[in-house]
């Protein structure tokens, strides 16, 4: 199972719409997807909805794809609080992962890309080495969060390819 990560908890984001956009592509290529939004989760204690979303969620997937936004030159304490707030860390053992980086700015969170890429590997999840940053997101979609500039399509259906290509080695 593939569960693409919208990486932030802020209503409205660009993080959710460049999700969406990752799903429909996958789902073009016929590939199945979950997607699960930090939006509204409460991440701050481990209580009944957490578990729940623990047993839903992160224990069956094998593979995650994070599409993180840039907050502060690195990413959200919100995703990194999923970490923290799981019963374990063996709960994301040997899993893999595929990071996006978007921005409003002009780097597309490189840094916070490299950040969480160290934190998934002390956590055992082996990770794509082709980490996409994607840089002025806001000039790069239209009104309904549909990505219109072809270089960044074919960028994206390229890390896709690859993504895919390896984990089904």
């Amino acid at each position: 199972m593939i569960t693409i990560v919208s990486g932030t908890n802020r209503p409205g984001s660009n993080t959710l719409k460049v999700a969406k956009e990752y799903q429909r592509i996958l789902k073009e290529k016929g590939v199945a997807t979950g997607l699960f939004s930090l939006e509204g989760v409460n991440l701050m204690q481990r209580n009944a909805d957490f578990e729940k979303i623990e047993q839903e969620i992160i224990i069956p997937t094998n593979t995650f794809i994070f599409i993180v936004p840039e907050y502060n030159g690195s990413f959200p304490g919100a995703l990194k609080l999923l970490f923290d707030t799981s019963s374990s860390h063996t709960i994301w053992y040997h899993k893999h992962a595929l990071i996006t980086g978007n921005a409003t700015g002009r780097a597309g969170n490189l840094r916070g890309m490299d950040h969480l890429a160290d934190i998934l590997n002390y956590l055992k999840i082996t990770v794509h080495p082709n980490k996409l940053p994607i840089s002025a997101v806001n000039k790069l979609m239209d009104g309904e969060g549909k990505f219109t500039d072809a270089g960044t399509l074919h960028a994206i259906d390229n890390q896709l390819n690859e993504f895919l290509n390896w984990k089904c080695r």
